[in-house]
């Protein structure tokens, strides 16, 4: 059954232009991926009767999925399937579809098809205002591949969850906090979404609601970002989670990970203690893949401060260059300050000047320009294929004194003492932390993109300050700037 599914949809993504698909964020579920979707619930074996929720349906490839499993349960004799699809194209696709599985099951199945936008349709159920449903409707299965698409902060959509938004959000998130909303008491959810949500600011309150209405159970990963979605070209680092409708935090996660969508039958498995995974303030989730990685979790977070906590702070480099042309010089004048961009942080020393074009800005204005004082440079921007994420630098102003201002480009990011500056040997200290193989492996963890994010390096659990100026002294005392020493120095810190 569900390979005919897959065989229809197959031949509507041939005849519909990708353009016209794009506008609706869709992207196929392949057949062996929703097969493992719908594998994932937990069925108890006394439910008669079973009520599923798939928005965003598509052409119905993972309702067809969760049915083919439900057949197989003789307990399950009466399905109901209630769909969300507002995509006229695909619409009638998806009608068939369902009756195809509706008139080969020996269940008895009730379809419901709602053409209404999922999101704005339940804007005044979910913010509890007078005129919604006293009592929406829950569904005891949330199954969905919900659409990738950024919308802006003012769409209906973001306007409908101010409780998760934040800046300009993503369909894909807002569909899994309504997921969550209509889920019943103990109900799970199977969501396959990008793994960007995982960390950073933007998507702050929405894991603030998800992990504290539910909790992650299972979370599965792919070691290629190119093999999720057949026939379609997706490059987003793309998981897949199952949450369940809870506030008892269980003790466990389990980790799943394959190469692609086609190998499921050749998975590993890591089981991690769900307060390792799901950590902070800010519920960052944690995609740990070995043993190894658990590790360097747990031994990090032995920590219980951050950068803020002791005085310090990661920000972003001040100058867009391609914005400030006018101001930007290749050679010294009168006037000018250097503007330090990523090419010169080298050998874990900032060096300058190295002969690049724009080495220098001449301005006024005080929002690009900042106190020529001790710094940790940290680049914000590497290559996929480079061994390590954090790149880092000591920046000395006592290496520059012709100057009182400096400035620094915005694909780097530093490190600045809150109130006062920062001395050498904490400098060095912080060196010690961001060129350890320990706080890049950690950070990969955290994130995986290759970029550097301030929010999340300033979320990371480090030693107190005085810990910290100690490593910095026994670095300055070697003057061994490489990672195996800076490894060794931190170790006696972690034990």
């Amino acid at each position: 059954m569900l390979d005919y599914i897959i065989e229809r949809t197959n031949k509507y993504i041939d005849s519909m232009p990708k353009k016209e698909r794009k506008k609706y964020g869709q992207f196929f579920t392949s057949k062996e991926t929703a097969r493992f979707m719908a594998g994932l619930y937990n069925i108890s074996c006394d439910k008669s009767k079973v009520s599923i929720l798939d928005a965003g349906a598509g052409s119905g490839i993972l309702s067809c999925a969760l049915i083919e499993r439900l057949e197989k349960i003789a307990s399950v004799q009466a399905i109901e399937l209630t769909c969300y699809e507002n995509d006229d194209n695909i619409l009638e696709l998806l009608k068939e579809n369902l009756y195809i599985c509706k008139e080969n099951s020996k269940k008895d199945i009730q379809i419901y098809i709602i053409t209404d936008n999922y999101i704005t349709s339940q804007y005044l159920d979910f913010n509890h205002m007078l005129g919604g449903n006293p009592e929406p409707k829950k569904y005891d299965m949330v199954i969905g591949n919900p659409p990738y698409m950024k919308i802006p902060k003012g769409a209906p959509e973001a306007a409908a969850m101010p409780e998760v938004c934040y800046g300009a959000p993503n369909l894909y998130f807002i569909f899994a906090a309504m997921g969550l909303f209509n889920l019943d008491c103990n109900g799970e959810l199977v969501y396959i979404i990008p793994r960007s949500w995982t960390s950073g600011a933007y998507f702050t309150r929405f894991r603030h609601y998800f992990l504290t209405e539910g909790k992650l159970e299972h979370i599965h990963l792919f070691a290629s970002r190119n093999k999720v979605f057949d026939k379609e070209d997706v490059l987003q680092e793309t998981i897949i989670i199952k949450i369940k409708k809870t506030y008892q935090v269980p003790e466990k996660v389990t980790i799943t990970s394959s190469q692609s969508n086609s190998d499921f039958d050749n998975l590993t498995s890591l089981t991690v203690p769900y307060n390792l995974v799901v950590s902070g303030n800010d519920f960052y989730v944690y995609l740990v893949t070995d043993e190894k990685e658990v590790s360097v979790l747990e031994q990090l977070h032995k920590f219980n401060k951050t950068l803020p906590d002791i005085g310090l702070k990661m920000k972003t480099g001040l100058t867009v260059d391609f914005r400030n042309r006018e101001k930007l010089r290749d050679d010294e004048e009168e006037g000018a300050i250097p503007l330090f961009y990523s090419q010169h942080i080298k050998q874990g020393e900032v060096q300058f000047p190295i002969q690049k074009e724009h080495e220098y800005i001449v301005t006024d204005q005080k929002g690009l320009m900042q106190e020529n004082r001790n710094y940790l440079f940290v680049k914000r921007f590497t290559a996929k294929e480079e061994r390590r994420r954090l790149q880092c630098g000591v920046y000395l102003s006592k290496k520059y004194p012709q100057y009182t201002k400096i400035s620094t480009q915005n694909k780097i990011n530093f490190i600045d003492g809150l109130v006062t500056e920062m001395s050498e040997c904490l400098v060095y200290g912080l060196y010690v932390i961001f060129n350890s193989d320990l706080y890049d492996e950690y950070y990969r963890i955290l994130n995986g993109s290759t970029q550097v994010n301030s929010t999340e390096i300033n979320a990371m659990p480090v030693p107190d300050l005085e810990c910290i100026q100690e490593m910095g002294k026994k670095l300055m005392k070697s003057k061994d700037m490489s990672e195996e020493n800076c490894n060794m120095i931190l170790e006696g810190y972690c034990g």
